[in-house]
């Protein structure tokens, strides 16, 4: 227990820090692919801006891997973690968690499924739009009969790539942006299957509250019958077989009728 309250409480106070950091890897990253006619000593403090951030999650990554009570089970529960402390390269997914993480105010926000779901699928799409611009930016701008070289043109391509729309208009060149458009387009398959679901679960759950509602009130309205009827079989027992309310047939002999009602007059005789 003591281990675990220390892991928790390190993820606590290393989450703003680290994405801070994520933040500092992310201008990092895009200013020698957006302004590639900087001056030296700014692409030279990118790249120490890149390996200082890459230092601080993998030092995250050990501390919490030493705090964990179980270390397989961590090491199988964060494979992203690893990968990120691994391959420099792919601390872009490592800046998508932290930012989802902070927009859900850590592990201990109270929030729907659903309001989780669209906040790391909103998360993924703003990334992998920003970092595979970026990517498919720096590896198509020099390329021979290459049509990606802006950033407006790679933004674009990137939607279209992710919507899996493919107008044709800007297309990757070289290999290695085949295999950035390859990934875009899985990827956004997979957040519109993501989206697309969400929604549904979301229309199932207000019918399913809806139903239990409605299921509750009849519950109720059968109940209050059975009670009713109880109280009239309990009345009709103390006024002698009678319930109140309802007709009383005369006993047909004169002067006998039902007591407190007056007796029908006798028919005139024929003269």
């Amino acid at each position: 227990m003591k281990q675990r309250t220390a892991q928790v409480r390190w993820e606590q106070c290393a989450q703003i820090p680290l994405l801070v950091l994520a933040l500092a890897f992310a201008v990092a990253y895009g200013v020698p692919i957006v302004a590639p006619d900087a001056q030296p000593w700014v692409n030279e403090l990118c790249k120490v801006t890149e390996w200082v951030v890459w230092g601080a999650f993998a030092l995250d990554y050990l501390v919490r891997l030493a705090l964990a009570p179980g270390k397989r089970l961590f090491i199988r529960s964060h494979p992203l973690d690893l990968v990120a402390v691994l391959l420099p390269l792919v601390q872009p997914l490592r800046l998508l968690r932290l930012v989802s993480t902070l927009l859900l105010v850590g592990r201990r926000a109270r929030m729907a499924s659903q309001i989780t779901l669209t906040t790391y699928v909103g998360g993924a799409v703003v990334g992998l739009l920003m970092f595979g611009s970026l990517a498919v930016l720096s590896v198509e701008r020099d390329a021979p009969g290459g049509n990606i070289k802006t950033l407006g043109d790679a933004v674009w391509w990137s939607f279209t790539t992710m919507t899996t729309v493919g107008y044709g208009d800007h297309a990757p060149k070289t290999g290695l942006g085949r295999v950035l458009a390859v990934g875009l387009m899985l990827s956004g398959i997979a957040l519109l299957g993501v989206v697309t679901a969400n929604i549904a679960a979301w229309f199932i759950s207000r019918f399913e509250r809806d139903d239990a509602e409605e299921k509750h009130q009849t519950a109720l309205l059968e109940t209050l019958t059975a009670e009713v009827r109880s109280l009239r079989a309990e009345v009709a027992s103390l006024s002698g077989g009678r319930v109140p309310g309802e007709g009383v047939l005369d006993s047909g002999v004169p002067g006998m009728g039902v007591p407190g009602t007056r007796a029908a007059p006798a028919p005139e005789q024929p003269v």
